[in-house]
């Protein structure tokens, strides 16, 4: 289980170094409009922004998918007992 993980985040440092290199070898601007401002930032800043947020969104999707399967397993162990 250990070396799954291991594989994983050695996957998911590449990834975000392949990112973060191809962002920064790109100085170009790049307006961002919001609904209510825009803005202007280089294509390396977007990619940062962009890959990082993308990574916290998909790891906290991760982290609650994960709380709710172990509640859903602990109460069906509870209701099995009861019986």
């Amino acid at each position: 289980m250990k070396v799954r993980l291991y594989i994983t985040l050695f996957f998911i440092l590449v990834l975000l170094a392949v990112a973060f290199i191809f962002g920064s070898q790109n100085d170009q601007l790049l307006t961002l409009n919001y609904l209510v401002a825009r803005t202007e930032i280089t294509v390396a800043a977007a990619v940062s922004l962009f890959t990082g947020l993308g990574f916290a969104l998909g790891l906290l999707v991760t982290i609650l998918w994960r709380i709710v399967r172990k509640s859903k397993k602990a109460l069906a162990k509870n209701k099995s007992q009861e019986k």
